[in-house]
């Protein structure tokens, strides 16, 4: 049984447009999971540790027959494949890729490994904004993306032109 699963991609480290666009091509093996929507690739300040350049974000929609943490194995295992060693680098710091998983069907989950929705999902206009271009009547945390969104301050966010 496949499900419906929204995610989000960034990274600043590199030539990162690049190196996005090939993890994509690499997470949505067209199988366990098949690419249904991919907004605009967003240049958005640095969050958390603000001392370090600006981040490429962008948000798919997916259709996956992958359990929630399978999910989140496969997006680990694609970081990986980019380059990123989570164990050695600082929270929030600078980072070749990073693959979130935002929501999974209407599913609750909260183990030691993986909480869905993203706990801090509509604290974060980096997210929202491109999740909003695909998705905006999605439902998170007891209100719409479009709704959280509107709420937030997206200043320094700016949708960036498609690659040639």
């Amino acid at each position: 049984m496949s499900e419906t699963a929204y995610v989000g991609f960034g990274g600043n480290v590199g030539d990162v447009r690049a190196t996005l666009a090939k993890a994509i091509t690499h997470y949505c093996d067209g199988t366990a999971v098949k690419l249904l929507a991919r907004s605009s690739d967003y240049r958005t300040p640095p969050w958390g540790n603000t001392d370090q350049p600006p981040f490429i974000n962008l948000c798919l929609a997916i259709e996956t027959t992958l359990e929630p943490e399978a999910l989140l194995d496969h997006g680990l295992a694609v970081e990986r494949a980019f380059g990123r060693d989570r164990a050695r680098e600082e929270r929030w710091g600078p980072r070749t890729l990073d693959i979130d998983v935002l929501s999974y069907g209407n599913r609750r989950v909260d183990t030691p490994r993986l909480t869905l929705p993203h706990p801090r999902l509509t604290e974060r206009a980096f997210v929202l904004v491109p999740l909003a271009e695909i998705r905006p009547e999605l439902q998170v945390g007891g209100t719409t993306v479009g709704a959280a969104l509107a709420k937030l301050d997206t200043a320094g966010i700016q949708r960036l032109s498609p690659l040639t």
